[in-house]
């Protein structure tokens, strides 16, 4: 993965905190050539369409807010500055928050992009926001986002499917390995390969008629899944004891399996779909992507194609 322009997508709620930044400032000693781009939108609707203010009064005030903005990214690039790296800044005025990112990636087209997660009250957990779902289904460059930004980065782990049960290309799969390997050859940390795979619950492989001998339709899955599995990571020189075949569902497996292993970045395929299909993120991607207990890397196939776009 050849890291040459990192974007960090600083968030304008917080003038303090932004882990994003501090993952930044952390891959850093790892890339020392790398250039940044610390990118902020922001909006307030009363400056928008005020009706107690004039136009100029309100362009006047949408000025001095973004000139703030500006003063804010100037600080927060101050310490990669003085350690010597090139850090540009842009901020940037829209009501469609997430829009005005992915314009930025397309106009900058950055190596890498940088984002925080955001903290879910309620659930008492990290939780993905609208925002992250907009740039996983749409930003065309490896999208981080970042869930423990404390973590040292030590543990990478490329989620594959060599089945392509999920309607991934097999070109993905490598692309994902290959990055993960990247990212731990630069910080002398660990490799690791997952795949999950699930049999048909005992009760519905019965209750349809499917399957007679469920043991043995299981033993059948797991064979199956073992062999594509142990053929793809070894041909990509994986350590056998790297190599984790997880039976389960997704959602829960792979949580559980990167909280066991302290894995630091899990690295993970999105593929293009349709306009209707990327507005239906199904269930199953939502808790394995919301309950990861690690950061997250996106990865798109090679050629991909944003499916918001007209062709």
């Amino acid at each position: 993965m050849n890291i040459q322009h990192i974007m960090v997508v600083i968030d304008p709620t917080s003038d303090t905190d932004q882990p994003c930044l501090r993952r930044a400032e952390q891959l850093a000693t790892y890339y020392p050539s790398a250039r940044f781009t610390l990118f902020v939108s922001d909006y307030i609707a009363a400056l928008d369409r005020g009706q107690l203010f004039d136009s100029e009064s309100l362009a006047k005030a949408r000025s001095s807010l973004l000139g703030h903005r500006e003063e804010l990214l100037d600080r927060l690039a101050r310490p990669l500055r003085e350690r010597g790296f090139t850090v540009n800044t842009q901020a940037v005025w829209g009501k469609r928050y997430e829009r005005h990112i992915l314009r930025a990636i397309h106009e900058q087209q950055p190596d890498l992009v940088l984002k925080t997660t955001h903290h879910h009250g309620l659930l008492k957990r990290l939780v993905l926001s609208n925002s992250d779902w907009y740039l996983i289904r749409h930003c065309p460059a490896p999208l981080w986002l970042v869930k423990q930004p404390d973590n040292a980065l030590k543990v990478f782990c490329a989620s594959v499917d060599p089945l392509h049960e999920a309607d991934k290309p097999a070109a993905l799969d490598n692309k994902l390995l290959t990055t993960a390997r990247s990212l731990a050859e630069a910080t002398s940390g660990e490799l690791q390969a997952v795949h999950c795979y699930n049999p048909l619950p005992h009760t519905l492989a019965f209750d349809t008629g499917l399957v007679a001998d469920y043991d043995g339709y299981a033993a059948e899955v797991h064979k199956h899944h073992a062999e594509a599995f142990r053929e793809f990571t070894s041909q990509a020189q994986v350590a056998p004891d790297a190599q984790h075949l997880l039976r389960g569902y997704p959602e829960q497996a792979i949580p559980e399996f990167a909280l066991q292993h302290r894995v630091d970045l899990l690295v993970i395929g999105a593929i293009s779909r349709s306009r209707l299909e990327s507005a239906l993120i199904g269930h199953t991607a939502e808790r394995l992507l919301d309950h990861v207990p690690c950061d997250l890397l996106i990865v798109k196939p090679d050629g991909f194609v944003d499916p918001s776009k007209p062709s």
